[in-house]
């Protein structure tokens, strides 16, 4: 009787363990994920905000770094039902190991604590507006440990993590003074509508939240491989091995943003204004003239305005966005001729557009002498018209005088130029027949496909052989790897930069007609 008793509670147990091994060994994920996550949280000491939080407000330097975490799980569990969440918050083995995990960090977390008094306002403002749920604000918790000027080894950007495909199809502006994706709003508006398509896709938030970390093209192909099930947990086994940490990481990031209290976590005081102001420029204007006129951190200006990658507001006619303390602001508007007038010289040069190299004749040299002389006669200009030419981006002094069919050296003569340099913005001066001049007026407005001479006129780039095992696609304009990978059941957009070695410095390099891998046959 004992024997059959004893069998009887071997069965049990075995059916027991069998259950619980449906949820995997989580070992070799948590490790991956949790180097990751603590990359990103220790960049958070990059921002010089929390470092004036470190330094100004004496936050402690425990002997013990790390919160109680050894729990027992029903109370994880009673915490985690406590939270009403529309989105799934399941307790496994996986969202402890994160639990501890985070566990370990208490300074930084305590740090992130204290930074979500200032984001997480704005996401949910954002995400309420939506009607979405609003525990989607902790997604950047661990996509970027609230870091806005986070950049991950594949260069996703920024709080919310962006790739350059993404961000574009997004519309944010992404170019050599300006990257959107650090910017606080206008990144999280772009991901609100982001997570918004995907839902439209899965109408699931578990399967959302995967899909924005690898794409949808993996969470599809994962759920074909699991039959058809589109369950998280049951399509665990097929999603990329950094996904499937993803979401108990999430999980874990929620816990202790809402239960920070039961752990005696304490949110470090960030020195983040909360009063800020936000003023539209027309003018450029470099973060040094701001600092020095008004004896305000440069620092301080990089962590309210992270989307300007050169320290400088590149202004425009539409205006361009500076966010300031709101007493900062103030005294920026009494000064802001004397800022823009500070040191404008060595702060912001004109941008140089073009500079032909000197073409000299073989008589023209001088011997020994160090000086050329040109052989060149002014144009009589009599019964000619005067127009004007306003120099655009993109424009060379050599295209200009093909347009108007004169000379380079007519152009640098009627406009006392001393080089072929130009600038953005210089207002050349040039005469042409006067029965023409209602023609030559019109290009100073033309765009520049309208033109007479092309601004790009390289010869097509040579393709490498194909191989036959692969699928390939020709890119077209205004194609980027996001859509391109949309085409393609199963691949994402990460695939096919792996597949080609791009980064994300080179996808911007690509061209149309250029050829990308995208799968095997």
């Amino acid at each position: 009787m004992m024997k059959r008793i004893y069998a009887i509670s071997l069965i049990i147990l075995a059916s027991m363990s069998f259950g619980y091994a449906q949820i995997p060994d989580s070992s070799i994920v948590v490790q991956q994920e949790t180097e990751f996550i603590e990359q990103n949280i220790d960049s958070l000491m990059t921002l010089w905000l929390v470092q004036k939080a470190v330094e100004l407000n004496k936050y402690e330097t425990r002997s013990k770094d790390s919160v109680i975490t050894n729990l027992p799980d029903s109370v994880y569990i009673a915490r985690l039902n406590q939270l009403n969440s529309l989105i799934p918050m399941t307790y496994n083995t996986y969202v402890k190991n994160f639990i501890t995990m985070y566990g370990r960090r208490k300074s930084q977390l305590e740090l992130m604590l204290g930074l979500s008094t200032y984001y997480f306002p704005m996401f949910e403002e954002i995400l309420d507006a939506k009607q979405m749920p609003l525990e989607l604000k902790y997604l950047p918790v661990i996509e970027s440990a609230l870091n806005p000027r986070a950049v991950s080894r594949v260069g996703a950007t920024g709080l919310w993590q962006f790739m350059y495909g993404t961000g574009r199809m997004y519309n944010l502006q992404i170019n050599s003074y300006i990257d959107e994706r650090r910017s606080p709003y206008k990144s999280s508006m772009a991901a609100a509508q982001y997570l918004s398509d995907l839902h439209a896709i899965y109408k699931d938030w578990i399967l959302v939240i995967a899909a924005y970390n690898c794409g949808p093209g993996n969470v599809n192909k994962a759920i074909r491989r699991a039959g058809g099930k589109r369950d998280y947990w049951d399509i665990y086994f097929y999603l990329p091995r950094e996904t499937r940490g993803y979401v108990p990481a999430f999980i874990a990031a929620a816990y202790f943003m809402n239960f920070a209290p039961e752990h005696n976590l304490k949110p470090a005081k960030i020195e983040m204004p909360i009063l800020v102001d936000t003023i539209i420029l027309k003018e450029k204007v470099h973060f040094e003239q701001i600092a020095q006129v008004l004896n305000v951190s440069t620092q301080m200006l990089r962590d309210l305005n992270p989307e300007y990658r050169q320290d400088i507001v590149p202004g425009s006619a539409s205006g361009m966005p500076l966010t300031l303390p709101q007493d900062v602001a103030f005294a920026f508007i009494d000064h802001q001729d004397s800022i823009l007038a500070y040191k404008d010289s060595i702060y912001l040069n004109p941008k140089i557009v073009f500079e032909e190299a000197p073409k000299y004749s073989a008589s023209s040299y001088s011997g020994g002498s160090s000086s050329y002389n040109y052989s060149y006669s002014p144009p009589d200009i009599a019964g000619k018209k005067k127009v004007y030419y306003t120099v655009k981006s993109g424009d060379a002094i050599s295209l200009i005088a093909n347009w108007y069919d004169v000379n380079v050296n007519d152009i640098k003569y009627w406009n006392n130029l001393q080089s072929s340099r130009i600038s953005v913005g210089q207002k050349l001066t040039i005469f042409v027949p006067a029965d023409k001049e209602s023609y030559y007026s019109s290009i100073n407005t033309q765009k520049p496909e309208q033109k007479s001479t092309s601004l790009a006129s390289a010869a097509p780039q040579k393709q490498e052989a194909q191989d036959p095992n692969f699928v390939y696609y020709t890119i077209r304009k205004g194609d980027n790897i996001w859509d391109i990978a949309r085409q393609f059941p199963g691949v994402s957009d990460a695939d096919i930069m792996r597949l080609n070695g791009l980064t994300s410095s080179s996808v911007q390099k690509l061209q149309p007609g250029d050829m990308l891998k995208i799968k095997r046959k």
